[in-house]
């Protein structure tokens, strides 16, 4: 389509409406505007009209304002609640120092339609432009009350810092990025996104969901919002708020079941291993007999385990490594008298230990040798000396419920 055509013909540019939904009621929170326009004979996106580099900036921006001005209307009229969320990218949002938006705010918020239920996106390409002049704008505006989103996040993890300055209400990820080719690694981006939202109070909205895992996905990772085809497409007109309350309220429970029981085979694990580590505290003669006790434990541990030592209360390794290489335990003294003290969490599981004297299974974490995901299972021999018995990414992978 001609992108002057688009301009010179706004009564044939609608919005419609895809709803988010919320995970705590399972009900329709918002909806995000898109525009859509009727051309030979049928409504099609103006998705092409706006990603468009050719296309000037004021075009976009007036063919925005239309679809804004209708949706308003629309909600107004029907007296809609729940949040509308638009879409402007940041060459747009600057033209006339962003005010153009705020006129049309102001505007409805005399008419009752306050300003606090705009949730602005921006992608996190717009961090490209002028970032400090893009901050200072979304910072005014949230002075009257406009939510600010960022969509795409997770694109360039070089912004995490952009991310923390800017302090938006909301983070918004495309769920389509576990279909692609890299999606193992953008798990850890996934957690350190989680990791940011809770630091700066942010929602996470995973967007584009088209399919049950994709759902099962985005609320096992702190989805507060869902949004995507396998929930609702884009519509003229506003549903129910709670017209997909059963569809997702099945899914969950469902998730719920799934998770739990997961959850107890874990902990099943982490209690037999417990048992059997206390069922050797008989052999324990303190650290002068260190390799020997280790060499007895090699048996019973035999299955799951690669690698184990033991260490003092101040972090430091009282023992060898008994590294299993070619379905054969080895000695390795060198690492004998190392200190893993500088490790997150260390001192603190050592210390719970002590005061519970219980064994402690660690979360999933990159071991620096093998570069395989591992867990570490660790136990109070003594109030100063402590067992830690590296568990191999095989044993893992075999059990579903070590994985999560």
């Amino acid at each position: 389509m001609d992108p002057l055509d688009v301009v010179s013909h706004l009564e044939r540019v609608k919005p419609v409406y895809q709803p988010v939904f919320s995970a705590v009621k399972h009900d329709i929170i918002g909806y995000e505007i898109l525009g859509r326009y009727w051309h030979e004979g049928e409504w099609v996106s103006l998705g092409g009209f706006f990603h468009d580099a050719q296309v000037p900036e004021d075009f976009k921006l007036e063919v925005d304002q239309h679809i804004l001005h209708l949706a308003i209307e629309d909600m107004v009229e029907h007296d809609m609640k729940g949040d509308l969320f638009i879409n402007r990218n940041a060459k747009q949002l600057m033209l006339e120092s962003g005010e153009p938006l705020l006129t049309t705010l102001h505007h409805y918020e005399e008419k009752g339609f306050d300003m606090s239920r705009i949730v602005l996106e921006i992608t996190e390409h717009d961090f490209d432009e002028d970032f400090e002049m893009l901050n200072h704008l979304l910072l005014y505006y949230k002075t009257y009350g406009i939510q600010i989103a960022v969509d795409h996040v997770g694109a360039k993890s070089s912004n995490l810092d952009r991310l923390r300055q800017l302090e938006p209400h909301i983070l918004k990820v495309d769920s389509k990025i576990l279909s692609g080719v890299d999606s193992s690694g953008y798990q850890d981006i996934i957690y350190s996104l989680s990791m940011l939202a809770r630091r700066i109070g942010a929602a996470l909205i995973f967007e584009n969901i088209e399919d049950a895992y994709q759902l099962y996905y985005a609320w096992k990772h702190g989805g507060r919002y869902y949004q995507g085809f396998y929930l609702a497409r884009p519509s003229f007109s506003f549903l129910e708020p709670f017209s997909q309350q059963p569809l997702i309220k099945e899914h969950v429970d469902g998730f719920i079941k799934r998770e739990k029981n997961l959850i107890e085979e874990r902990l099943a694990h982490v209690l037999k291993w417990d048992q059997r580590t206390r069922g050797l505290l008989d052999h324990w003669d303190g650290p002068k007999r260190v390799d020997s006790f280790l060499e007895k434990v090699t048996r019973y541990f035999d299955e799951e385990s690669f690698r184990m030592y033991v260490c003092d209360s101040n972090g430091r390794q009282i023992s060898s490594n008994f590294r299993k290489r070619e379905e054969t335990w080895k000695k390795e003294t060198d690492i004998l008298g190392t200190n893993w003290a500088f490790r997150p969490y260390f001192l603190e599981n050592m210390v719970q230990m002590r005061l519970w004297n219980k064994g402690r299974l660690s979360d999933l974490y990159s071991d620096i040798e093998t570069r395989e995901m591992i867990r570490t299972f660790s136990f109070p021999l003594s109030d100063h000396h402590y067992i830690f018995i590296d568990i191999k990414y095989a044993y893992i992978y075999d059990h579903e419920s070590l994985l999560i």
